[in-house]
C-alpha cells in the first residue's frame, strides 16, 4: 500500500439498510439506550431534602441523586469502584465474544445509527443516496442535504441539552435555555457537546472506528483463536475453485460443490451494510464492530438460495477449523472473577453505608487550657452528618474519663434531613496527684433519640494534660 492510499480518506461510506435478528437486537438496544438518555432527567422523585429529579449530579451541593441513593462528597470510592468493574467487565465480554461493546453499545455507534437513520429517512436508501452525492447541485440536493445536516444539528443539540440537564433541575434549565436566562455554563456545555456529536456522528462516522477510537488497537491482546467474533468460513465459501456468483447451473448448490465452487454467491452484500466499510471475506480486521449486520445480510441470501444458514457466523477460528471451542481458560475465568468481586464489593458498600457519621476533631490551638479552679479544659469540634432524609435528634455524652464534665455550645443536637451539624464541646477534667503529663483516651457516645438511625455511635478521641 502506497502512503497516498494509507493517508487519503475515501468517500464517507453509505452503508445498506438490512433486516436481520442482529438488526433488531441494535435496534432495540438503540431505542433503549435513547429513552434512558433522553427522558431520565424528567422523572420525578420526591425527597425530604433536595430538589425531585430522580438522577441528579448536583454540583453546588455536593449530593449525587439516583432514585433513593444518595451519593456525598466521601462516597467517591464508589466511582473509583464502578469504572474498575466497567473496565473488568469489558475485558470480560471482549474475551467471550470481542467488540460487541462496539457494535451495540458504543455511543458513537448509537449516534452514528440514529444520524444514518436520519439521512435515509430524508435521502432514501443507499442507491438514492450515493446518485444525490453524484448528481450536481440543485433544489433538491440542497433541499435534502440542508434537512439532513438541519435534523442532525437538531439531535445533536438535543443531545448536549440532555446531558446538561442531569446537573440541575430539567424543567428550570429547559425554559431558563430557550428563554435566554440560563447560566452561560449550561450553553456552553451545549455547544460543546453539540458540536462534537454534529462531528463526530454525522461527519466523522466510521473514521472514529478505524482511526479515533482506541479500543480497536489494543483489542488484539484480548482476542484468542477461542474468542467468538463475527467470521466468514472461508472454506465453506470459497471451495477450492473460489466464489462465484449463481449463474445459470451455478443456482444449484450440487453444481457448484461439484466444480470446487463454495457457497458465497459474491453480491457483496456483507460488505453494502457494514458501518465501516470492511469486507469481512478478508479475515478479521481491526475496523470489524462485530455488529454482525453482514450476518443479516448473507443469512437473508441464504434464505432466498435455499441454502444453509451460518456462511457468516459468530465463531471462533478454534470453530472454524472444526475445533472445540475453549470457554473456560485463565483468561476469561479471571476477569470474570475480577468482574464478579467488583460487583459484590461495589454492592455490598452502598448497602453499607453508613447513615450516620460522627466525628470529634480535637482543637489543637491551643492544645489545652488550665482553668482558674485546677481543671484542664480540651476542646472538640464534633460533626453530626445526618445522611438520612428524615430529621433526627440525638444526645452526646462522653465514656472512659472518670469525673469528667463537657459543656456543649448548644444543647438541642436536632438535625435536618440529609444535613450536617456542628458543635463546639468543651471538656474539662480535674487532674489526680501523679497524672503530670499523662494524656487519657475516652470517648464520645452520640445516642439517637429521633430519627431513622437507632444505634449509638461511639467515637474514640485523645484528651491532653500538660
Amino acid at each position: 500500500m502506497s502512503i497516498e492510499q494509507a493517508i487519503q480518506p475515501k468517500a464517507s461510506l453509505q452503508p445498506r439498510s438490512v433486516e436481520g435478528r442482529f438488526r433488531n437486537i441494535k435496534t432495540g438496544i438503540l431505542l433503549l439506550g435513547y429513552a434512558v438518555f433522553f427522558l431520565m432527567p424528567w422523572i420525578r422523585w420526591e425527597r425530604a431534602v433536595g430538589q425531585d429529579q430522580a438522577i441528579l449530579f448536583d454540583i453546588p451541593g455536593r449530593r449525587y441523586y439516583m432514585f433513593d441513593l444518595v451519593m456525598h462528597a466521601q462516597d467517591i470510592f464508589w466511582l473509583t469502584a464502578l469504572l474498575f468493574l466497567a473496565a473488568v467487565l469489558l475485558f470480560f465480554v471482549t474475551t467471550l465474544f470481542g467488540r460487541v461493546f462496539c457494535g451495540y453499545f458504543c455511543f458513537q455507534t448509537l449516534w452514528t445509527d440514529a444520524f444514518r437513520w436520519i439521512e435515509r429517512w430524508v435521502q432514501g436508501d443507499r442507491v438514492a443516496r450515493l446518485r444525490l452525492d453524484k448528481q450536481p447541485w440543485n433544489v433538491e440536493k440542497i433541499r435534502k442535504v440542508g434537512l439532513t445536516h438541519g435534523l442532525w444539528l437538531l439531535l445533536a443539540m438535543w443531545t448536549g441539552l440532555s446531558f446538561a440537564l442531569y446537573w440541575g433541575d430539567a424543567f428550570e434549565l429547559t425554559a431558563g435555555f430557550f428563554t435566554g436566562t440560563a447560566p452561560s455554563a449550561l450553553y456552553g456545555t451545549v455547544i460543546i457537546l453539540m458540536t462534537t456529536t454534529y462531528l463526530t456522528a454525522g461527519w466523522a462516522k466510521e473514521y472514529v472506528c478505524l482511526h479515533m477510537c482506541p479500543y480497536s488497537r489494543f483489542q488484539s491482546v484480548m482476542f484468542d483463536q477461542d474468542t467468538m467474533i463475527v467470521s466468514y468460513d472461508m472454506n465453506r465459501g470459497e471451495g477450492t475453485t473460489g466464489r462465484i456468483k449463481p449463474v445459470k447451473e451455478l443456482r444449484d448448490q450440487a453444481v457448484r460443490q461439484e466444480k470446487g465452487h463454495g457457497d458465497c454467491v459474491d453480491c457483496g452484500l456483507c460488505v453494502q451494510v457494514c458501518p465501516t466499510g470492511i469486507d469481512i471475506r478478508n479475515g478479521l480486521q481491526i475496523g470489524c464492530i462485530h455488529c454482525a449486520l453482514c450476518i443479516d445480510a448473507c443469512d437473508g441470501i441464504m434464505d432466498k438460495q435455499g441454502w444453509k444458514r451460518g456462511l457468516i457466523r459468530y465463531t471462533s477460528e478454534h470453530g472454524l477449523e472444526g475445533k472445540k471451542t475453549k470457554i473456560l481458560k485463565l483468561r476469561t475465568v479471571g476477569y470474570g472473577i475480577a468482574t464478579l468481586f467488583a460487583t459484590i464489593y461495589l454492592v455490598w458498600s452502598i448497602a453499607s453505608s453508613k447513615q450516620l457519621e460522627v466525628t470529634a476533631v480535637q482543637i489543637r490551638s491551643p492544645l489545652y487550657v488550665t482553668l482558674s479552679d485546677g481543671r484542664i479544659q480540651n476542646s472538640y469540634e464534633v460533626k453530626i452528618n445526618n445522611k438520612t432524609m428524615e430529621a433526627a435528634r440525638y444526645t452526646l455524652a462522653i465514656e472512659g474519663l472518670p469525673k469528667a464534665e463537657m459543656e456543649l455550645q448548644i444543647n438541642d443536637l436536632s438535625v435536618k434531613p440529609d444535613s450536617t451539624l456542628r458543635v463546639l464541646a468543651k471538656v474539662r477534667y480535674t487532674m489526680q496527684p501523679g497524672e503530670a503529663g499523662k494524656n487519657h483516651d475516652f470517648q464520645f457516645r452520640l445516642t439517637p433519640l429521633e430519627g431513622k438511625v437507632k444505634e449509638p455511635v461511639i467515637i474514640p478521641s485523645h484528651f491532653m494534660t500538660p
